[in-house]
């Protein structure tokens, strides 16, 4: 296929799930001029209202459905396509399926044993542990609890499950702090009537926006990846939530590099991810706390709206293109879900960003002039909702 003007068109880039994280990496492919097919189970929601990318329903974003929607989807392409992934259930079943979708798609991750490791925090846990990498002191949870175990840890904790579970995060937030080891078992005896397993890690004592990333696409081995380092301003939930806002973190950005290459180097990552950090202020160190492997981030737009395209430059990378270079962005741009930051600052969360980035611009992450209706519908979202109820009601 080719342009009026005799150039050949490039492949589209098919983008499976259109949530806030999906919404920000069709536009940066439109940013730059690539064709777009998004993917989700439901296209009512606000999100799905962007002027950018062709909608596809599917009947799922994981599991043998998934993947029948993704090699039917290739199937009306007349160039392979590159995937990318936005959540992380999309991942094991590609991780896991990769030898049916390879011939279909372009994309890139290491071994199935090594995004295993990878998305489970237990052995996770023990890989940097076993690399000298800086991350807290832990143990594992499961079956009936060893009071000497957990003693063995300081407090405060956190507990976290060592893999995603739909049972899990329907009962308990995705990490919860306990304060003694008293309230840690009363937690795991709740928690292990829907998990085989948590992991309990020391608390890095500091404040939300003490948490920092180091987003990346890694190319084949022996090509410098590209990164971007950002640090949270608010968090939701508070201490141990997602990113409600965020900036560029320049000052840091080449230590977090280089502790995010020797980790992704040693265990011999390929493809999109991530690392998470946060520094103590007992020692003001960093610590790792966990990676993302095999798909964006949730705030992976902050990159694009601060001049490194990460999804673009996996596109490159994928189809054996030059990466683009960074852009220099002046004043500096935060990114905000609105949606989480009211709830975080109605909950007593600070907002530092006058402080930590003063000249920063903030960027809702649902409005854009150039695409505004997904953060209209994400308004109307509550009217729509009661009116739902009332005709239930009816």
């Amino acid at each position: 296929m080719q342009h009026e003007h005799g150039e050949p068109q490039l492949p589209i880039a098919v983008v499976a799930g259109i949530e806030v994280n999906g919404l920000g990496v069709l536009r940066s492919f439109a940013k730059v001029g690539i064709r777009t097919i998004a993917l989700d189970t439901d296209l009512s929601t606000p999100t799905s209202g962007t002027r950018f990318g062709k909608k596809v329903e599917v009947p799922a974003l994981s599991g043998e459905a998934f993947v029948d929607a993704l090699l039917r989807v290739a199937a009306t392409l007349d160039q392979k396509p590159v995937l990318i992934l936005t959540q992380e259930d999309s991942v094991e079943t590609v991780s896991a399926a990769r030898d049916q979708l390879s011939g279909a798609y372009h994309f890139s991750m290491p071994s199935q044993d090594t995004m295993q490791l990878l998305m489970n925090k237990s052995t996770f846990q023990r890989c940097a542990e076993s690399l000298k990498c800086p991350i807290p002191r832990s143990v594992r949870l499961s079956g009936e609890l060893a009071a000497g175990s957990i003693s063995e840890l300081q407090f405060p904790c956190v507990i976290k499950p060592v893999i995603k579970s739909v049972k899990y995060s329907a009962k308990f937030s995705k990490a919860s702090k306990v304060a003694s080891a008293r309230e840690a078992a009363d937690l795991w005896l709740r928690m292990r009537d829907v998990v085989d397993e948590v992991i309990m890690q020391e608390w890095i004592e500091g404040d939300d926006s003490d948490v920092y990333f180091c987003l990346q696409y890694r190319g084949l081995l022996g090509t410098t990846p590209v990164s971007f380092v950002g640090r949270k301003i608010c968090q939701w939930p508070l201490q141990v939530g997602g990113t409600a806002s965020c900036t560029p973190a320049p000052d840091v950005s080449d230590e977090l590099v280089v502790l995010t290459n020797c980790f992704f180097e040693a265990v011999g990552f390929v493809g999109l991810g991530s690392m998470e950090y946060k520094r103590d202020k007992r020692d003001n160190k960093f610590y790792m706390v966990e990676p993302t492997v095999g798909r964006t981030d949730y705030q992976e737009e902050v990159a694009t709206l601060n001049g490194v395209n990460i999804p673009y430059a996996a596109y490159c990378g994928e189809l054996g293109r030059p990466f683009p270079a960074a852009e220099s962005i002046d004043p500096p741009m935060a990114w905000r879900d609105s949606v989480s930051y009211r709830k975080a600052r109605s909950a007593g969360a600070p907002d530092p960003m006058l402080e930590i980035c003063p000249n920063a611009k903030i960027i809702d992450a649902h409005f854009r002039f150039d695409d505004p209706l997904p953060s209209v519908l994400q308004k109307l979202e509550p009217v729509n909702r009661r009116f739902k109820r009332l005709i239930g009601r009816a």
